[in-house]
């Protein structure tokens, strides 16, 4: 049964406070305290792409360059159909184009810069034109921090991926659960993602599940296959508190909720949900502790948050730490 935190009162009886304590009180930690991964100053959020890079490539390091450099004009764009992600806006090279989850559409926003900008190069708005698919009134462009102007679809910011190196590639399809191929309305393409790295295909997972790292063993991962990470300095006890907010959350996003009917293998004792204090909505908890993924993290299996400031850690099915005590 799922408890609730909002009718929880610290003046409850002695039964009540035994009961909370059952429900989100922590066992005593394991004896091996070894933190397994890579360590920052205590405190750190991390950059994206520290950690250790188990599984996948630490997020932004640029790939070799390739036809999707920003340099390339867009050209020409039209419609092509790839296999298990449906229709998709190509430039005048074929290559796929993508949006990212954490931009806007109203008003046209990029999010995507730095690093960040190396992995997703911006297509340029200069010289893209309507091909054969494409409805010449989606069409528009944002002017990025940089002053360069970038094409949108259906007002979202369009990207290339610098892995897609042939034309019809959807290498970009799902990676990180924020990047998908543009359809031409400018929605995200339909069908399951093309990210390699981490076994299954995303979308087929349960809402949440586990999988065995050769490293790190049985840990959490999301319904995209992207492992899910627990902030050190967060509380559980006697509620979830996430002391993440602001620029921390950008590196690493919440979880939302997910019905514990979609999980596999999740200890279900302290599966609740909790309203944050910062605005942002709800967040899950496994055994009342917090949970996120990391924005470094670009592909399933990937796990570049581990350890990372020495508070961020990957989780086991039951809750805790893998790598590192409670304390």
């Amino acid at each position: 049964m799922k408890t609730s935190w909002r009718s929880a009162s610290l003046v409850a009886s002695a039964a009540a406070v035994l009961a909370l304590t059952t429900a989100c009180g922590q066992d005593s930690p394991p004896a091996a305290s070894q933190n397994v991964g890579a360590s920052a100053a205590p405190g750190d959020y991390g950059s994206i792409g520290t950690g250790n890079g188990v599984g996948g490539t630490a997020g932004g390091q640029q790939a070799t360059p390739s036809p999707s450099s920003p340099s390339n004009p867009a050209g020409k764009l039209s419609v092509a159909t790839a296999e298990e992600v449906g229709k998709v806006v190509t430039d005048s090279l074929g290559l796929t184009l993508y949006r990212f989850d954490q931009d806007t559409e109203q008003p046209p926003k990029s999010n995507c810069d730095g690093d960040c900008a190396k992995t997703w190069p911006p297509v340029p708005a200069d010289d893209a034109e309507a091909g054969e698919g494409i409805d010449k009134s989606l069409l528009g462009s944002v002017t990025r921090a940089d002053g360069t102007k970038q094409l949108t679809v259906g007002g979202w910011p369009a990207y290339r991926y610098a892995k897609d190196v042939n034309a019809g590639d959807v290498k970009g399809q799902g990676v990180g659960g924020k990047w998908y191929a543009l359809a031409p309305d400018g929605k995200k393409a339909q069908g399951g993602g093309g990210a390699a790295g981490g076994g299954e295909e995303a979308g087929a997972l349960p809402g949440l599940s586990t999988r065995n790292d050769p490293k790190l063993g049985e840990i959490v991962v999301d319904k995209n296959g992207m492992t899910v990470y627990r902030f050190k300095k967060d509380e559980a006890w006697p509620k979830p508190v996430s002391n993440c907010t602001g620029e921390c959350l950008e590196k690493w996003p919440l979880v939302e909720p997910v019905d514990y009917a979609d999980t596999k293998g999740i200890q279900e004792k302290g599966y609740m949900i909790f309203d944050r204090t910062d605005g942002k909505g709800k967040q899950q908890t496994i055994n009342c502790s917090p949970i996120y993924t990391f924005a470094g993290d670009k592909a399933p299996g990937d796990t570049n948050g581990q350890g990372v400031g020495g508070t961020w850690y990957a989780v086991r099915p039951d809750g805790k730490l893998v790598g590192a005590s409670e304390k």
